[in-house]
């Protein structure tokens, strides 16, 4: 069974006290030495930020409304809590996380998309002290997919839902728009001087621009990289190496024509926008690392089968190891990595499954041999409150014994190549919507979700 999609699990009302425990959240190299803590007070739907000591997030409140909640990145506790809206937002997209933002002066700000305070808005663009709450500025907005940081800025597209739609640079202290650019674009990456961003048009490209000026840097259309007939409906995700950008496109199959767009992975120089490698026709499967990281893909012929597994170095997009279709077991299973992903299993719930050595491709013994997969593989859509059906929560995951397809107990958090790392700091979401954190790691590292 291919899993080309990721998932999450349904939204569960929390009721439940902070605890703060040393190691009780941890990974499995972590001691007691490494800070952790444990939040149950929220039922986090989106992807946490994180920016001057601050950690925020979008969370389900019992009345299926949202909220933004900030949190203290050292202890895990509440620091505030403000409602907030979707407005245009696309179901596919999932639930947008707030922008967090050091802006230079000791201070940091998150900006939130909020119910709107006029009848005539749909919604209001906050921007608000990251560590009080406080609100500094407000934006009305039509309708927006959610702000972005884009280097020490905040990128929204807006007025997504009408002709005029475009996005717009802002300074996070005061709101002000520094420039703006027509269409509708997602911010891939950035640093201080510059930002890359997906125009999703027609013809979808990749821009770079100079943050200070707004002036276009480079351009490099995505069917130069997979061919003719891209189309960004499918979905997509980036990630990024030291001076590359990787980027995934999935088929998407026109209900009219029944004909499948060009998909695949490929990589482009930050630097130029000029492409280093293409590796079409491959489905990005999971869950797996990042694209920047360790994408894991599986090729898709003409007529739709699947071939085998190989994981792909993202700087060259050579195959660092591979299995061949034959060796895929048939219907039943779903995907399971260790946390070093050197194996790739096949998980079969309450039932032995398999597993390959993913350097040699060889089968691998499944006794004592576990695996992260998703802990709920039939997730139902998020009861949101005004909103359009179809929304999910980020995923969690879970480690199984691969010999005996049951979950094993105590396994402290999920690999980084899932939660990723800010500034040292692993975040990751439980099945309930409970947020846990460790400080094991010292770089920045982009996880599953970005």
């Amino acid at each position: 069974m291919p899993v080309t999609r990721p998932h999450a699990k349904p939204a569960v009302v929390l009721a439940g006290a902070l605890t703060l425990a040393a190691g009780c959240a941890g990974s499995q190299a972590a001691t007691p030495s490494y800070p952790t803590w444990h939040n149950a007070q929220v039922n986090a739907v989106s992807r946490t930020t994180i920016a001057g000591g601050v950690a925020a997030t979008t969370s389900l409140k019992p009345d299926g409304t949202l909220e933004t909640v900030a949190l203290d990145l050292e202890s895990g506790k509440r620091l505030w809590a403000a409602p907030a809206t979707m407005a245009g937002r696309l179901p596919g997209m999932g639930v947008p996380a707030p922008a967090v933002v050091e802006t230079g002066k000791d201070r940091t700000v998150a900006v939130t998309v909020d119910p709107p305070t006029r009848r005539r808005w749909n919604a209001a663009l906050v921007g608000r002290d990251a560590r009080t709450g406080a609100a500094r500025w407000t934006r009305p907005v039509h309708s927006t997919f959610g702000p972005q940081k884009c280097g020490t800025l905040v990128c929204v597209a807006e007025n997504t839902a009408l002709s005029s739609a475009r996005v717009v640079v802002l300074d996070p202290a005061t709101g002000k728009v520094l420039w703006r650019l027509p269409g509708i674009a997602e911010v891939e990456w950035s640093n201080a001087s510059r930002v890359v961003f997906l125009r999703l048009a027609r013809n979808p490209l990749l821009e770079a621009y100079d943050l200070r000026t707004g002036k276009v840097v480079w351009q490099q259309p995505i069917e130069q990289a997979l061919g003719p007939g891209v189309t960004m409906s499918g979905g997509w995700s980036f990630g990024a190496t030291a001076e590359n950008l990787v980027g995934y496109v999935a088929p998407y199959t026109d209900p009219r024509t029944k004909k499948v767009s060009s998909f695949g992975l490929f990589s482009v120089k930050l630097s130029d926008g000029s492409v280093n490698w293409i590796r079409p026709s491959v489905v990005r499967v999971y869950p797996s690392g990042n694209p920047g990281v360790a994408p894991v893909v599986r090729p898709v012929d003409q007529q739709g089968q699947y071939g085998g597994f190989a994981r792909l170095d993202p700087e060259s997009g050579r195959v660092l190891g591979q299995i061949p279709a034959t060796d895929v077991p048939g219907a039943g299973w779903w995907l399971a990595f260790p946390a070093r992903m050197d194996r790739i299993g096949f998980l079969r719930h309450d039932k032995r499954g398999t597993a390959f050595d993913l350097a040699t491709g060889r089968p691998a013994e499944v006794e004592e041999e576990r695996g992260w997969s998703f802990c709920v593989t039939d997730p139902k859509p998020l009861a949101l409150k005004g909103q359009s059906p179809g929304f999910y929560s980020v995923a969690s995951l879970c480690q199984f014994d691969l010999a005996t397809g049951k979950r094993t107990s105590g396994a402290g958090a999920p690999p980084g190549w899932f939660t990723g790392s800010q500034n040292g700091w692993r975040i990751w979401r439980d099945e309930k919507g409970g947020l846990h954190a460790v400080q094991d790691a010292t770089a920045t590292a982009p996880g599953m979700y970005g």
